[in-house]
C-alpha cells in the first residue's frame, strides 16, 4: 500500500480489542448460550459491509499475510461473492423504491446468505487473526437501531435479558476514525469516510491515490461528491 495508515489501523485496533473484550465477557457470564466453535461457520454467511478504515485494514492484511498464489485465488472467489452481493444489494434497491419500508428491507437482507471469500475448504477463515469486527460479535446478542439480534445457534431466549453490544456505538466509532483518516489524506471527495462495502470489494479494491481521491500535489483539485 502506497498510503501511510498506520496510526489509524492502531485506533482501529483498539475498537477489535474492545470487541474481543465484550465477547469474552458475555461468553464468561452465559457460557451455556454461546455457542461458537471450530469449524462452525454460520457467521461466514452473514451479509453486512465495512467501514472505510476497515476495508483499508482487512486489504492491507490479506497482502501482508496470503501469499500471491492465495491472494489470486481468494480474488477470484470475491469476484463470485461481489455479484451476488450486488444482485441482493439491487433487488432491496428496487424494493424500497417500489414502496417496501427500509425495516421489511434490513429483515429481509438479514436472512440472506453469501458465503464469505475468506472461509477456506475447511470451513475456517484464512484471515481469522485479522477478521472484521462484526464476525468477532457474531454469537452474542447486539442491537441495531434499538432491535435486537443474535445467531440462531446460540442458546440465547427471545425476550429474556442479556448484556447486548450496541453496533451502532462500535460503528460510530469506526466512522470517525474513517472520517480523520479522509482529513489526513485531504481526499477530494467529501463522503469517503461515510463509504460502506461487503468483505468482497474489499478484497477486490485497490485502494490506491485515484481511489482514495488523493490531491496530486502538482495540481489544485476540487472537492467531489
Amino acid at each position: 500500500m502506497s498510503l501511510e495508515f498506520t496510526k489509524f489501523f492502531k485506533k482501529y485496533e483498539t475498537i477489535v480489542t474492545l470487541a474481543n473484550e465484550l465477547f469474552d465477557k458475555v461468553s464468561e457470564s452465559h457460557p451455556e448460550c454461546v455457542k461458537c466453535k471450530i469449524n462452525c461457520s454460520d457467521c461466514c454467511y452473514a451479509l453486512f459491509d465495512l467501514s472505510l478504515v476497515e476495508a483499508l485494514y482487512i486489504n492491507h492484511k490479506i497482502k501482508e499475510n496470503l501469499d500471491s498464489g492465495k491472494r489470486e485465488q481468494l480474488i477470484g472467489i470475491a469476484n463470485t461473492a461481489d455479484r451476488e452481493v450486488f444482485k441482493l444489494k439491487k433487488k432491496a434497491y428496487d424494493s424500497f423504491k417500489s414502496g417496501t419500508s427500509e425495516d421489511e428491507i434490513l429483515k429481509d437482507l438479514a436472512t440472506k446468505k453469501i458465503r464469505c471469500p475468506l472461509l477456506n475448504e475447511n470451513d475456517k477463515c484464512d484471515l481469522y487473526e485479522f477478521r472484521p469486527i462484526t464476525c468477532r460479535l457474531y454469537g452474542i446478542p447486539f442491537s441495531i437501531g434499538g432491535i435486537g439480534h443474535t445467531c440462531g445457534k446460540s442458546g440465547f431466549k427471545e425476550g429474556a435479558k442479556y448484556p447486548t453490544v450496541n453496533m451502532e456505538a462500535i460503528h460510530n466509532k469506526l466512522f470517525e476514525i474513517s472520517d480523520e483518516l479522509a482529513k489526513h489524506i485531504n481526499t477530494r471527495y467529501v463522503k469517503l469516510s461515510e463509504l460502506l462495502m461487503p468483505v468482497s470489494m474489499a478484497i477486490l479494491t485497490e485502494f490506491d491515490k485515484e481511489f482514495l481521491g488523493v490531491p496530486d500535489k502538482n495540481n489544485s483539485l476540487k472537492k467531489e461528491e
